[in-house]
C-alpha cells in the first residue's frame, strides 16, 4: 500500500471524527458529559500509545479495546445530548437491550464468517497461537459490531442529521414483499452454489441478502422494521443508519490496519486501490452492511422475544 492511500484514509478518518465533534459542540445538551466517557476516551488514548510501542497485550487486542472504549465515548455523547443513552437510561430495559445486541453480534457475525469459508474474502494474522487467547479476542470482537453500529446511529439521531429527510425514494419496495424475499433468498443462495473462484466476486449479494429476506418478515411479524419507517415516510432512521455504518467501517479499517491481531482482504477486486486494507469500491458496502444487521438483529430478538413471552392460559369451559 502507498503512502498516499493510508494518508488519505488517516485525512477522511480525522475529517469525520472532527464534523462529528463540531456538530456535538453546537447541540443543546441536557446533561453533562458523564465520566465513563472520559474514561473511555482516556483508555482509547492510553491503548493508542501502547500500540504504536508495540506493548502486549494491547497490540494483539487492540481492535476490541479501541471499540468498547469508543462505544463508551459515543454512547456518554448521546446522553449528554438526550438525557438517556443505552447503557445509562431511567429504565432497566436500557443497558438489558445494549446487553442483548452485544450477545447477539456474535453469532450473527458468525454467518458471515461461515459464508467467507467458501467466499474467502478475507482472513486474519497476527492472533496468538493459544485458542483460548484466539476465541477471546474474536468474541469480545464480534461482541462489539453491533452495539457501534446502533450507538454510532443513536448518535446522528441525537446530534439532529437527516431530520426532515424523506423515504420516499424507497417505496419501490412496498407491497412487493414475496419479491423481497425471493431476491433475499438468492442473494444469499447463489455465493454458496458457485465454485470459490467465482464466488469470491459475489460477497455484495451476501451484505444484500439479509436486507431482502428479513426486513418483510419483522414487518409481517410485528418486529421493528425499516419498511415501516418507509411506510410512515421517515427516512431519518434509515439514513441515519447507513451514515453509521459507513462511519463505522472507516473507524472499523483505521483501527484495524495498525493493530496486531488484524484482518486483511484477499478478495480479487482493485487490491492495488486500497485505503488502509478495504479495496476502495468496499467502503460502498458499510451502509448497507449496518442495514443488514439491522433487520437480523431485530429479527432474531424479536422471535426470540416472541418465545419468551407469556401464553395466555387456556379458558376453562
Amino acid at each position: 500500500m502507498t503512502v498516499s492511500t493510508v494518508t488519505a484514509g488517516v485525512a477522511a478518518t480525522a475529517a469525520t471524527v472532527t464534523l462529528l465533534v463540531l456538530r456535538w459542540f453546537t447541540r443543546a445538551r441536557r446533561q453533562p458529559y458523564p465520566l465513563y466517557g472520559y474514561a473511555g476516551l482516556g483508555i482509547l488514548l492510553v491503548a493508542e500509545l501502547l500500540l504504536f510501542r508495540r506493548v502486549e497485550p494491547v497490540t494483539t487486542y487492540f481492535t476490541p479495546i479501541a471499540w468498547t472504549s469508543y462505544l463508551l465515548v459515543v454512547d456518554a455523547a448521546v446522553f449528554a445530548l438526550r438525557g438517556r443513552s443505552r447503557l445509562r437510561s431511567p429504565e432497566a430495559s436500557g443497558p438489558r437491550e445494549f446487553a442483548s445486541l452485544a450477545v447477539w453480534s456474535v453469532p450473527l457475525w458468525l454467518i458471515f464468517e461461515a459464508y467467507n469459508w467458501h467466499l474467502q474474502n478475507w482472513m486474519y494474522v497476527g492472533l496468538p497461537e493459544a485458542l483460548w487467547q484466539q476465541a477471546l479476542g474474536s468474541i469480545w470482537s464480534f461482541a462489539t459490531i453491533v452495539p457501534a453500529l446502533f450507538e454510532t446511529t443513536d448518535l446522528l439521531l441525537a446530534l439532529g442529521l437527516f431530520e426532515k429527510a424523506s423515504a420516499r425514494g424507497w417505496r419501490f419496495w412496498l407491497g412487493r414483499h414475496n419479491i423481497m424475499v425471493v431476491v433475499g433468498i438468492l442473494c444469499l443462495s447463489v455465493p454458496l452454489s458457485v465454485p470459490t473462484e467465482w464466488a469470491a466476486y459475489l460477497f455484495a449479494l451476501v451484505w444484500l441478502g439479509f436486507i431482502f429476506l428479513l426486513e418483510p418478515v419483522n414487518l409481517a411479524r410485528g418486529h421493528d422494521s425499516l419498511l415501516r419507517d418507509v411506510w410512515q415516510d421517515r427516512g431519518q432512521r434509515l439514513y441515519c443508519l447507513m451514515t453509521a455504518g459507513l462511519i463505522c467501517g472507516l473507524l472499523w479499517e483505521f483501527w484495524n490496519y495498525w493493530a496486531g491481531g488484524r484482518w486483511v482482504y484477499i478478495f480479487p477486486i482493485l487490491q492495488d486501490w486500497r485505503v488502509f486494507e478495504m479495496p476502495l469500491p468496499g467502503y460502498l458496502g458499510f451502509p448497507f452492511f449496518a442495514l443488514e444487521f439491522f433487520a437480523m438483529y431485530h429479527f432474531a430478538a424479536g422471535e426470540v422475544g416472541r418465545l419468551r413471552k407469556p401464553q395466555p392460559a387456556p379458558r376453562k369451559k
